[in-house]
């Protein structure tokens, strides 16, 4: 993985936290770094070349008129006055290359002294064991401050550990394995047809919290479930959970209190034109 600077930027040593989507069901992740870029005014400082990721281009997805700005697969963004680092994926990963491109990732974060990735992701609500009806959209996160997953403050925002975590289960083991480098493991078999199980480890999310793990870093993973269709709600509740995390206050994100969220311009389009009412 390359890392291109734009013109006259440089990489803050302040923006140690790194914020970045793990592609899953109904895009929330990705959604929700739209959001915190366009609600931080982050400035792109570069992008990352990996040839795992499939190439597209578009116009800039952060300004009403676009100026003839292309963005690419994987953009980076600094906002300066959050001590943020984010990161916008818009493509996937070729098919086999995920572990190859989540330990890019960490290689990433950790070369240029990121201390805590937060990485956003949603999950399958068809995969849900348990439905809470107390409470609207429930988080659940994953952590590498201990051994089973969990973390008080996490604990503390009453947000409820991924249970389906299991270091002793066969794939989670493999993963970890394969970040860890271990040559003697075959990359190959995290393709073999998957158990009912196997769903969770097989994500990107787990492939970014193992490899950024192996690292010695810390790693928070924000989850949510959610089904195909339009998640922008949704992506509010991740985006205002990973303000929550790292004690940010989404009313001033910009610097002018009150401002709240932005809507990024690209949002405008994002489910097409309306429907055609002359034709009911």
């Amino acid at each position: 993985m390359e890392f291109v600077l734009d013109q006259d930027q440089h990489i803050h040593q302040e923006c140690s936290t790194l914020i970045l989507p793990a592609l899953s069901i109904g895009n929330v992740g990705q959604l929700a770094i739209d959001l915190l870029v366009s609600s931080t005014k982050a400035q792109r400082i570069g992008y990352l070349d990996d040839p795992s990721v499939l190439p597209c281009v578009g116009n800039d997805a952060y300004v009403p008129v676009p100026q003839g700005v292309i963005a690419l697969p994987l953009e980076a963004y600094e906002s300066f006055s959050n001590a943020l680092t984010l990161v916008q994926q818009r493509s996937p990963i070729v098919k086999g290359m995920m572990i190859e491109f989540a330990k890019n990732l960490a290689d990433f974060a950790a070369t240029h002294g990121k201390k805590h990735v937060v990485v956003l992701s949603s999950l399958d609500s068809g995969r849900r064991q348990k439905i809470d009806m107390t409470s609207g959209t429930q988080i659940y996160y994953l952590s590498s401050t201990s051994p089973n997953g969990t973390d008080d403050h996490c604990e503390k925002l009453g947000w409820k550990v991924l249970q389906e975590y299991n270091i002793d289960q066969r794939r989670w083991k493999l993963l970890s394995s394969l970040a860890e480098g271990n040559s003697s493991e075959d990359a190959s078999l995290f393709e073999d047809e998957l158990l009912d199980e196997d769903y969770y480890p097989s994500l990107p999310f787990a492939a970014f919290f193992s490899c950024c793990k192996a690292k010695g870093l810390k790693v928070t993973c924000i989850l949510s479930y959610c089904s195909e269709g339009d998640n922008i709600a949704d992506s509010f509740q991740m985006a205002d959970a990973a303000c929550r995390l790292l004690g940010l206050n989404p009313n001033n994100l910009s610097g002018n209190e009150g401002s709240g969220w932005l809507i990024p311009p690209s949002w405008k389009t994002v489910y097409g034109p309306p429907s055609d009412m002359s034709l009911y």
